[in-house]
């Protein structure tokens, strides 16, 4: 488990080495934001006259005050509501007040109605936004190579899928529309007070400077929190996925406190992360609610000031402020605080968002190793050659597994491969299929360099059975059709039955539409294995690839599907990572891999005859099986098992 943590660590270091600009991130959004420009556009005007609404009330408060309430001489502009003369009466200008009141109410209504609609629409906009996120995200994995997954651990890829992506969808839902409406608010606001009275508006905004400057702060460092915050969080992810995989590990061990350490170290982190951002983007909102007070307060003295001494604002021009200027004020400065404050209260969702959206655009900037070439054929139908020709390759650079590997397989062979752990066996079979380049040299398959083809039409005609079967979490019949998902039901059940899997497959509960557990729990290694040779043997491929695809099953059940191999593997050039015996007495050539090179090839019979490595390795390794067989057949006790060669 140790593993899992180092490597979560690792990954996090490499995040913050890619960690970009706010900018960068916002111009990403933008671009996906880009296709659904109509849903956006009429958000945007429905904010903008939800806006509208808030901007225009307060006019209407300093009317009530100035023009109803305390009527004086001024402007006849002023009171552009009602036109009632000066000498009208108490009864008419409650009117005239009940009227205004009901403006501003309708002015209120009909703001929280556009207001909710906006809602809806960038909900709406926002949620397809994330839907192709999403899907971007899921071709973007189908499209990286192996050796990324080699490299990164599964839960932290999950969690760029599914937490981060859920951090932006709270963003889209909700905290979008509140910051630009909020945002247009404020400099809407910001314009009225300046353009009704420069100087007492100038005033009354002297505090947003150092808004501003608390507002940079504490985003700039909430984000780097954050930043950290949505890492750890797939270092969790990660330590999770790796420990209930690997439970039967832990449990047969007995490590069961040790993972429960490494858990606590890796969620302890997360909680750091996460209270660190949560103490910067705390500290935002009463800083910034103090701030709001101050200029209520300035708003308030000043303008009171003005209107106490019937003088102009600290004694330039000659406009003298009234009480309903004042109150017109008040009623500004509180919305523009509002909508600061309101913005601070989401800064930690926002924050977040920015984080997992470096996050998830990382992940879509990833090179893809493995890619077709722009001018790349289709593979026409594959007869068999194999050919290496002086490969180097390898999985880190300036490492490389195989060192000048050289050799022929002619179409129809089979080619067993044996040797140590760490060899290379595996390098090779994964380069045929092309799920790794060759650093050096080349892989052809019928004088074609799999690198001048197309993947697709290169793999469609690779068949591979692995030592470690995956099945889906879905009926036996389509776990067997995904190897040829056009195939009929009667055309599965026939590879079922070429394989014998067809046995214990109508002893299951509902036979062929039984539905597996996931990776195929409730059914044993053989019975996978089983299944996924029908798979590969439905599939009908011209080149086979078998990780000794035997090695699980009882010796019974191999025999039937040695047999059922030697009708799939006719005519077609087979690669076996040879762990038995009988595998490597049945090959054409068998070649011996030691440290990246082919140390010896030949047949089972010519390379003990030249009494080399490879007798050596017969004489450590098999020779007892062949003693076990022999006694088997006389009847006689049989012995342990022999280990299996390394891979």
């Amino acid at each position: 488990m140790m593993g899992g943590l180092d490597g979560a660590r690792r990954l996090m270091e490499n995040d913050v080495s890619k960690a970009h600009s706010l900018g960068w991130t916002l111009r990403r959004f933008g671009q996906y934001f880009r296709h659904y420009w109509v849903g956006l556009v009429i958000a945007l005007v429905l904010i903008v006259a939800g806006t509208w609404t808030q901007v225009q009330a307060p006019e209407y408060v300093g009317q009530a005050v100035d023009c109803f309430l305390f009527p004086q001489p001024q402007d006849p502009d002023a009171c552009w509501f009602s036109d009632l003369p000066a000498t009208a009466s108490t009864e008419e200008k409650v009117a005239g007040l009940g009227s205004l009141v009901l403006v501003l109410v309708a002015f209120y209504v009909v703001g929280s109605i556009l207001q909710g609609l906006a809602f809806y629409s960038m909900t709406f906009t926002g949620q397809r936004v994330l839907t192709k996120m999403r899907m971007d995200l899921f071709r973007k994995l189908q499209s990286l190579s192996l050796g990324y997954y080699a490299e990164n651990e599964s839960g932290n890829i999950m969690s760029r899928v599914t937490s981060d992506s859920d951090t932006i969808q709270q963003v889209f839902s909700f905290g979008l529309v509140s910051v630009v409406s909020g945002a247009l608010l404020i400099v809407w606001i910001a314009y009225r007070m300046l353009s009704t009275n420069f100087v007492y508006g100038l005033i009354s905004l002297s505090v947003v400077p150092a808004m501003f400057i608390a507002t940079v702060y504490f985003s700039n460092e909430a984000r780097k929190a954050f930043r950290k915050s949505r890492r750890e969080m797939g270092s969790v992810n990660a330590n999770l996925q790796e420990t209930i995989a690997g439970m039967r590990e832990v449990q047969a061990f007995n490590r069961e406190e040790e993972t429960i350490e490494n858990f606590r170290e890796t969620n302890a982190a997360n909680r750091d992360a996460n209270v660190r951002a949560a103490s910067f983007t705390s500290a935002l909102n009463p800083t910034l609610e103090a701030l709001g007070y101050v200029a209520i307060a300035i708003v308030t003295v000043v303008g009171g000031i003005s209107v106490l001494n019937n003088q102009p604002l600290l004694g330039i021009g000659t406009e003298v402020i009234t009480l309903g200027t004042v109150f017109v004020f008040l009623q500004y400065i509180q919305r523009f605080n509002q909508p600061i404050q309101q913005i601070a209260v989401l800064w930690a969702n926002i924050q977040s968002a920015i984080a997992g959206g470096e996050r998830i655009f990382g992940l879509l900037d990833t090179r893809v190793d493995i890619t077709d070439k722009a001018d790349a054929l289709i593979m026409p139908p594959i007869q068999g050659k194999v050919e290496f020709d002086h490969v180097v390759a390898g999985y880190q650079e300036y490492a490389p597994v195989l060192k000048g590997i050289s050799f022929t397989a002619e179409a129809g062979q089979m080619i067993a491969i044996v040797g140590p752990t760490g060899a290379g066996k595996t390098t090779i079979i994964n380069l045929i299929p092309r799920f790794y380049d060759v650093e050096q040299g080349a892989v052809r398959i019928d004088d074609h360099d799999v690198r001048d083809v197309k993947m697709e039409s290169l793999r469609s005609q690779i068949g591979i059975v692995l030592q470690d079967t995956y099945l889906f979490s879905d009926t036996v019949m389509n776990n067997i059709r995904y190897g040829r998902l056009e195939a009929t039901d009667e055309e599965v059940i026939e590879a079922a039955k070429m394989v014998a899997a067809d046995t214990f497959i109508e002893r299951l509960p509902d036979g062929y539409q039984t539905i597996l557990g996931e990776r195929g729990s409730g059914l044993s290694q053989g019975q996978r294995q089983l299944i996924a040779i029908a798979r590969v043997a439905l599939m009908n491929p011209h080149i086979l690839i078998l990780d000794e695809a035997t090695s699980s099953v009882d010796t019974r059940t191999e025999r039937l599907i040695q047999k059922a191999f030697e009708k799939i593997m006719s005519g077609r050039t087979t690669f076996v990572i040879a762990h038995r015996l009988s595998t490597i007495r049945n090959a054409d050539v068998v070649m011996h891999i030691e440290n990246g090179e082919i140390i010896e090839q030949g047949t089972h019979r010519s390379l003990l005859e030249q009494q080399g490595k490879y007798h050596e390795l017969y004489m450590s390794q098999f020779s007892t099986e062949e003693q076990r067989e022999l006694q088997a057949m006389n009847g006689s006790p049989a012995l342990m098992p022999a280990p299996a060669i390394g891979r």
